[in-house]
């Protein structure tokens, strides 16, 4: 069985983290969907609140799972029995610092391979931060967000 994971903050879910699943969900037979805990960020959404919002928007992709790590990725990629790491790119601006992290984790297991997939390039502009600011300021997210988690974010955002 090929499993991938697909780690990222998701802080929160956006329609451009829902354009790689979904693809990534296509070329694997299970699709791990690894939310990281990073301790050198503020997050506004809780751990729990991203794994629920994915989880939703994620139903009726039925090889796709939704988890959570903190440490090392090569280890959570052990633990799964994973061999592939999906990174999403936007830009050319996020490749180098996503070539040093793919280096990296070869050098931490030669085994883990990490497959690049280019965003679609109407979601090329969007980042979690973005949703979150312009979600705040009282902005319209409808087109940024699973419209199945939109209403939930909201809340979040103008509560924040």
């Amino acid at each position: 069985m090929k499993v991938a994971v697909y780690p990222g903050s998701f802080d929160p879910i956006t329609n451009g983290h829902m354009d790689i699943i979904t693809r990534a969900s296509k070329i694997f037979d299970k699709l791990i969907v690894a939310v990281v805990r990073n301790p050198n960020k503020v997050a506004t959404f809780t751990v729990a609140e991203r794994m629920e919002l994915i989880k939703k928007a994620v139903n009726g992709l039925p090889n796709v799972e939704v988890d959570h790590f903190e440490g090392l990725l090569v280890d959570f990629m052990r633990k799964k029995n994973a061999r592939v790491i999906i990174k999403g790119l936007r830009a050319v601006s996020d490749f180098e610092y996503e070539f040093q992290m793919a280096l990296m984790n070869r050098k931490l297991d030669p085994s883990i391979e990490t497959l690049f997939m280019m965003t679609s390039y109407k979601y090329s502009y969007l980042s979690s931060s973005v949703v979150k600011e312009i979600g705040r300021l009282g902005g319209c997210i409808g087109e940024l967000v699973p419209e199945v988690v939109l209403t939930d974010i909201q809340k979040k955002l103008i509560n924040s």
